[in-house]
């Protein structure tokens, strides 16, 4: 298994050994099988991971983009089989469009998150860089609330609010099976996006510790492959992100600073084409910083602005 240290910020190490198997449901244990779009990218490695939960009646997570491509995949994987609910984890358009297209095709009700919001409203002159990444078109049937079990197919799902990657993002417990369906709140294959004003690091930090506080150790991610011992990954991420933080101020203790010069610092062994990418992160531990009193800046929070460390 090959896997990719990210350097110099903590010991985390990313699983990028992943074979999509584009068009085929993959069993992974008994009853969970992932079926992969055909949408790779930057921000969705091979692409979306849909999984098919159950046997002769199934759950459906995450259908995937609007791809009729990949609707029918998900018709040919569940067969004969009876798909009594479509689960979304979250609106962002490759994991959530698909649902109405799976609708259609089934007449399943589409469960899970609400609808599409940022996390805070627009600052003065910001422009939202993520805007067309959210499905605005999405409506469930049904709106799941933190602590909800849903139950479908045979299954019960328990719904896990983790807001930070976007404000309506939800991991789903899958009852008796020690899995936790972690869709873009935990990858293995790179750490989330979190972008202001659709994310918010102290939202994402917390959602963190919760899933600390449960006992799963088996998740799937919404892109790449199973998170094994899924706890300390995730003890992980959250060390990268504090060590991240504290490279920030380290940064900024040396005068003022825009997320451009951080960027190319902290990121300097990574593809300049992906510094717009990190800058967003930047800019989200940053307004958390601003937000708890230890950085300043000027003459706005913004991402063109410039950030001093408190005195």
């Amino acid at each position: 298994m090959s896997k990719l240290k990210t350097k110099g910020i903590s010991d985390l190490r990313h699983d990028r050994d992943f074979t999509p198997h584009y068009g085929q449901a993959i069993e992974l244990l008994p009853g969970v099988r992932r079926l992969t779009a055909n949408n790779p990218g930057p921000f969705t490695f091979f692409g979306t991971n849909c999984y098919l939960l159950g046997t002769d009646r199934l759950v459906v997570v995450d259908p995937g983009p609007a791809d009729e491509l990949q609707v029918e995949a998900i018709l040919k994987a569940a067969d004969s089989a009876t798909i009594e609910a479509i689960l979304v984890s979250h609106t962002h358009v490759d994991h959530a469009p698909g649902a109405r297209l799976l609708k259609q095709r089934t007449g399943a009700q589409i469960v899970g998150c609400g609808v599409h919001r940022a996390a805070r409203d627009l600052l003065e002159n910001e422009v939202n860089p993520l805007d067309a990444s959210g499905d605005k078109d999405y409506a469930p049937d049904r709106q799941l609330e933190d602590g909800e079990v849903f139950r479908a197919a045979g299954l019960a799902l328990e719904t896990i609010s983790t807001p930070g990657h976007t404000a309506n993002h939800l991991c789903f417990a899958l009852d008796g099976a020690d899995l936790l369906l972690s869709a873009d709140h935990v990858m293995g294959w790179s750490t989330s996006i979190v972008a202001p004003p659709d994310g918010n690091m102290r939202d994402y930090m917390t959602s963190l510790d919760r899933l600390l506080a449960r006992p799963e150790q088996l998740y799937c991610p919404g892109h790449g492959g199973l998170i094994r011992d899924a706890i300390q990954y995730v003890q992980d991420l959250k060390q990268h992100r504090l060590a991240r933080e504290q490279a920030i101020l380290i940064q900024l203790a040396n005068g003022d600073k825009s997320i451009p010069e951080i960027v190319a610092v902290l990121y300097a062994d990574v593809d300049p084409a992906l510094h717009p990418a990190a800058g967003l992160s930047v800019f989200a531990q940053l307004e958390d910083l601003v937000e708890r009193g230890l950085v300043t800046p000027s003459p706005g929070l913004g991402l063109n602005s410039r950030y001093s460390k408190c005195a």
